[in-house]
């Protein structure tokens, strides 16, 4: 019996030898950076067992826009990253190669 058939259409495309079309994988790629940086978020949010709402006011920013954030809704600026770390206690570092995309958020030494 053959299991083919419960693959997904993409992971029989590509059984097949189909490639992704460069616009594919690109968005694949995005996508794959925001549900990263929503889930480096929320683990160090939770790490520090804080609220949204608590984020959000460290941040200066709505528990909404944190929400879409860790939905992987929202596409932070350079200035908002940099809020979330200041809220989050953390340096953030993000290292991005072909085939995959690395968040986290680094906790500051005390002082």
């Amino acid at each position: 019996m053959s299991h083919a058939r419960w693959k997904s259409p993409r992971a029989r495309a590509l059984a097949e030898g189909l490639a992704e079309t460069p616009e594919i994988a690109a968005e694949r790629a995005e996508i794959r950076l925001a549900m990263a940086f929503a889930k480096a978020v929320y683990d160090r949010r939770t790490q520090l067992g804080l609220s949204q709402v608590e984020v959000a006011a460290r941040a200066g920013l709505t528990q909404a826009k944190i929400s879409r954030i860790e939905g992987a809704d929202a596409v932070p600026t350079l200035s908002l990253l940099r809020r979330l770390a200041g809220a989050l206690e953390a340096s953030l570092t993000i290292s991005l190669d072909d085939d995959s995309e690395e968040v986290a958020f680094v906790a500051r030494p005390a002082a």
